[in-house]
Formats: structure tokens, C-alpha cells, sequence
């Protein structure tokens, strides 16, 4: 079995959440780039690997197959740019960069090297969402006819870098939401519709978005999310986290009362980062979720859960139930493995990511004029 030597451009959050997945035998972690000492010098204990100050560096070197971009937004198109050239495959982490001209010359660079190119995690890889998709095209239940997605977590009141808060809820969240229905909806979107709310002077951000989406084969989705930490819709699925962990409902506030205590939020930040010393690593006992989704089909509605589907159907329901995960985000590697070595076009590549991007900037512009946005 062919293993693929991956290098990561960025040990933060990120990094954190994929770390499982990056343990499956199929890929090797062989290297890393990150300007924090204490976070290289956990990555040499914990994986052996070879450590640098900079992406340059780390992309030079040979023994790196595929360059996983986890650095911060702004920095996807460059890093991704500079991979490729350097004959790197490429996972990159989502949102695929800030602009469509980025996301363009990334799909650019890397058709231009010969490279492989998937976008992700976001949670459209999820096993409940992709065994929806399955469910979809299977024809069992008629057409997929209306897609509902909705979230309320503490996303505002988590520590953040002030480029964080710039780019708000929009790029951050949306970007799963977008990701998921537009998978399942399995057509392009025509027309955007969306309001967005900023609602605390303290956090200076979008927190919250509802928006309407009209697809060209006549789906149509309904998205709403808010980060603004009071009602909690983990609720809603069995009190599991978007990490597949469980959860105390009894912890209600945390996140709130962390950054009220906090003397300086970047410092908490990075505290809480691979390599701080308040760093955790997320343990889960379920499927990951990003909140609750309902497909309306013609004859059934289906709603993927941390366990599996939930099938409403005519006369009864039942659950499609999945078996745990074996890793978390463990998908993730099989797209990746699938494009680099089996030579499967990717689920989540580029073009498919650029068309999320497009998406979240007409929520964003929609919004702000006040009017449908067509695509």
C-alpha cells in the first residue's frame, strides 16, 4: 500500500480537529511549518516529523507528498500557489480562500503542476451526509425537493484572532452549511436571498445569517445559523457536539464566561491551540455534525444524525443506522488517497469549493443591498 507523506502548513485549530484522521496508515505526518515554537516541538514529540519556520521551507522538502494548507484564510491562495509549484498535492482547508479570483488561480496552479486538489474538512464529508446523498440517489424516496439547515452555537464568543471577526460567521460557518445542501440539492445555485445579524458592539462580526437558496433543477434550501451562545442546537441531536463528543447541557455558557475571564484573547487562543498548555484533544464517540438537516423528498424526509439517517417515510420511520467512526473525519483521507493515488476525481475539489465560496459572498451581498443575488 502506497502511503502518502503529508506535510501541514499550519498547526492550529485546524490542524487540532484533523489530527485523528491524519493517523490513518494510508498517510504518514512527516512534517510541519508553524512560527510557534511550542507548537513545532509538540508536533516533533508527538509524530517525529521534521519541523519549520516557514511554508517556504517546508514545501521544499522532498519528502513531502501532499501539503496540507491549515494556515489562516488569507493565507490559503499563497500557500496553495506555493505548494503546487513545488509539485505538491493539495488539501486545503475551508473556506478555499477569501476571494474567487484566489480560488481561480489556486485551481489554476495546481492543473498547471499535474497535482491533486481537495478542499476540506467541512462537514458535507460527514458519513450521515454522504450516506443522505446516497439515500438521494438511490431513488427510494422521488425527488429531493427542499433542504432545511439550522444552527445556533457559541462560534462568536470563542477566542479570535481580529482577522477572525472580520471575516465573521459568513466565511467561518456558512461555508458547511453551503457545502451540505449544495450536495445534497446535487445542482447549481441560481439565486441567494439572505439577512445577516450583528448584534453584539463587543464582537464587531456576522454572527448570524438566514437565507434562502434557489437551485436550477427547482430545490430549494432554507439555511439559518446563529454563533450568539444562548440556544444551543445540540439540542436537537441528543446533546453531541459538532465534534461527534458528548455533551453536559449543564455547561451551559462556557464560552462565554472563558472570554469575559480572558485578560487577552489571542493569548487564550493560543493557549487552547496544538502545543498550548490548555490544549485538549476532542474525543468523539459519534458521527460529527454541523447541526440539524432535513432533505424533503417526494416520499420521505431524511434527517442524518450523529448515529446514522432517521427516514420518515409514508407510513413508518426508522433509522439507517452507521457504525462508528473508525476516525474522525476519516473521510477526508479517503478523498484525499482516492485522488492522489487511486486517481478518483474528488467530491470536494476546487471548482466544487469555489462554487461554495461564490455562495457565501452572495449571502454577504445580499444582505447588504437588500436583494436576490443571481448567480
Amino acid at each position: 500500500m502506497k502511503k502518502l507523506r503529508i506535510g501541514v502548513a499550519g498547526l492550529g485549530r485546524a490542524f487540532a480537529v484533523m489530527a485523528s484522521a491524519l493517523g490513518d496508515p494510508r498517510v504518514e505526518l512527516v512534517a510541519a511549518a508553524d512560527p510557534r515554537g511550542e507548537a513545532l516541538k509538540k508536533f516533533k514529540k508527538d509524530y517525529g516529523g521534521r519541523c519549520y519556520g516557514t511554508v517556504e521551507d517546508l514545501c521544499a522538502d522532498p519528502a513531502v507528498d501532499v501539503v496540507y494548507v491549515a494556515t489562516p484564510h488569507e493565507l490559503h491562495a499563497a500557500h496553495a500557489r506555493l505548494a503546487a509549484s513545488a509539485g505538491k498535492h493539495l488539501l486545503v482547508e475551508k473556506p478555499m480562500a477569501l476571494s474567487l479570483d484566489d480560488c481561480r488561480a489556486m485551481i489554476d496552479a495546481a492543473r498547471k503542476a499535474g497535482v491533486a486538489l481537495v478542499v476540506g474538512h467541512s462537514h458535507s464529508f460527514d458519513a450521515p451526509i454522504l450516506h443522505t446523498k446516497k439515500l438521494i440517489e438511490s431513488n427510494s424516496f422521488g425527488r429531493v425537493r427542499m433542504i432545511t439547515a439550522l444552527d445556533f452555537t457559541d462560534f462568536v464568543y470563542r477566542p479570535r484572532r481580529p482577522e477572525e471577526l472580520a471575516t465573521g460567521a459568513i466565511y467561518n460557518q456558512a461555508a458547511h452549511q453551503v457545502d451540505i445542501v449544495r450536495l445534497l440539492a446535487g445542482a447549481k445555485v441560481r439565486s441567494v436571498r439572505a439577512f445577516t445579524g450583528d448584534w453584539d458592539a463587543a464582537r464587531p462580526t456576522e454572527g448570524a445569517y438566514s437565507c434562502l437558496l434557489g437551485f436550477d433543477n427547482g430545490v430549494f434550501a432554507s439555511l439559518v445559523y446563529s454563533g450568539y451562545a444562548h440556544f444551543d442546537s445540540d439540542e436537537f441531536m441528543g446533546w453531541v457536539g459538532e465534534m461527534g463528543q458528548k455533551k453536559d447541557p449543564k455547561e451551559y455558557g462556557l464560552a462565554r464566561k472563558a472570554l469575559q475571564k480572558a485578560r487577552n484573547e489571542v493569548d487564550l487562543k493560543s493557549s487552547r491551540n496544538y502545543g498550548g498548555p490548555s490544549f485538549r484533544e476532542t474525543r468523539s464517540a459519534a458521527h460529527q455534525h454541523f447541526g440539524l438537516f432535513i432533505a424533503s423528498c417526494e416520499k420521505a424526509d431524511l434527517r442524518p444524525l450523529p448515529t446514522g439517517v432517521m427516514i420518515y417515510g409514508d407510513s413508518k420511520r426508522r433509522l439507517d443506522r452507521l457504525p462508528r467512526p473508525r476516525l474522525p473525519r476519516v473521510e477526508v483521507i479517503d478523498e484525499l488517497y482516492g485522488a492522489v493515488v487511486e486517481g478518483r476525481a474528488p467530491l470536494h475539489s476546487g471548482e466544487s469549493a469555489m462554487a461554495t465560496l461564490e455562495v457565501c459572498l452572495a449571502i454577504r451581498q445580499s444582505s447588504r443591498e437588500k436583494r436576490d443575488i443571481f448567480l
